[in-house]
């Protein structure tokens, strides 16, 4: 008797190793294989320094975007001190730099590592606060390292700011925006590759089982308020790096940058992104980074066709309410983001000519 042979329409896993592969299959392997090379080697040699310039900030930001989407997508912890934790990495990788005289090989990951140790801090009440509450005790975080940043100022320098030395690394100087792209890249890289390792971890499915139903997680055994701070340290490490990143490009910091409205930015990142997604915390960075330099192009286009300055102010006013508005457009067209248009994009180039 003839034995029928059933051959798996899907990509249907068998062994439970074959869940920690990254890449499923070869194509996506060689996709991003394709990607990488054109990030690296074509983007930086085609791109003129404005454009590698706007690169590196987006690059930055989307380095902060994935510490915030572990907290409030993967964890469902809301927070309004993101751009707080971001000025605690910049002016620890600055103090590092000019007090201790540290590489900034080293700076750059203890800035991480000192803005975890605060994050951590302001992450003990998420033990008895959740929703509104716990917005409330983040923003209060928020306030209160702005004030020590500004007043602080024997390590900070206040109002003053910190000029940082010129970046090294293995010997050679990174002085260069296109030296800078590869730098910030590369940390993008291994920073979205450490995200989604421990998203698949055991880590990872106790973050998103306390976002569902906390109170059903810690039935399950899971101790729920350990893992809340462990996200809060995770989410603020990722803002360090990032704000190290920051002041080692920048080369001269001062507190003006690090208030509520950069907050709101990274918020704006994550929730137009994609909450929950590593892919949408990119698509979130490039987003918001991009409707930046746009709001600042028409302000500059303005002003230069001889508009009175007084409308050139209120057109740059505008940025907080574009940021609004592009908010609650996702918010009520595609609540999940850029990352839910991009799989249904990718998905339809999967499935042609077939609609399902």
């Amino acid at each position: 008797m003839r034995r029928l042979r059933f051959h798996p329409c899907g990509n249907y896993k068998e062994d439970r190793l074959e869940q920690l592969f990254l890449f499923e299959t070869d194509f996506g392997r060689a996709c991003t294989l394709a990607g990488l090379f054109l990030l690296f080697v074509v983007l930086p040699l085609a791109s003129p320094p404005y454009l590698i310039y706007v690169l590196n900030i987006t690059g930055i930001a989307a380095i902060a975007a994935l510490g915030l989407n572990i907290l409030v997508g993967f964890t469902g912890q809301i927070s309004l001190g993101h751009g707080a934790f971001f000025g605690v990495g910049a002016y620890s990788a600055a103090v590092l730099a000019t007090r201790l005289q540290m590489p900034f090989w080293v700076c750059v990951p203890a800035a991480g590592i000192v803005t975890a140790l605060v994050g951590l801090v302001f992450g003990i009440p998420s033990g008895r606060l959740k929703g509104l509450y716990l917005t409330i005790a983040t923003l209060a975080g928020q306030f209160i390292i702005e004030y020590v940043l500004v007043h602080w100022e024997s390590l900070t320098q206040g109002s003053m700011g910190i000029v940082l030395p010129q970046a090294h690394l293995f010997g050679l100087p990174v002085s260069s925006d296109r030296a800078f792209f590869l730098l910030i890249f590369g940390v993008l890289v291994a920073m979205t590759l450490m995200a989604s390792n421990v998203m698949r971890t055991s880590y990872g499915r106790a973050f998103v089982a306390i976002r569902d139903n906390d109170r059903a997680a810690e039935g399950m055994g899971i101790p729920v308020f350990g893992y809340k701070l462990l996200s809060f340290a995770m989410s603020s490490f990722y803002a360090g790096v990032a704000g190290g990143l920051w002041a080692y490009y920048m080369r001269s910091i001062s507190t003006e940058p690090f208030t509520l409205g950069l907050s709101v930015e990274y918020l704006a990142m994550v929730i137009i992104g994609g909450l929950g997604s590593i892919p949408g915390s990119l698509f979130g960075a490039v987003f918001i980074t991009g409707l930046n330099e746009i709001l600042r192009y028409l302000t500059d286009a303005m002003m230069n066709m001889g508009i009175s300055s007084g409308f050139g102010l209120n057109l740059a006013s505008l940025r907080e309410f574009a940021f609004g508005l592009a908010i609650v457009v996702f918010i009520l067209f595609e609540p999940k983001g850029l990352a839910e248009i991009w799989r249904i994009v990718r998905s339809s180039f999967r499935l042609w000519p077939f609609s399902y």
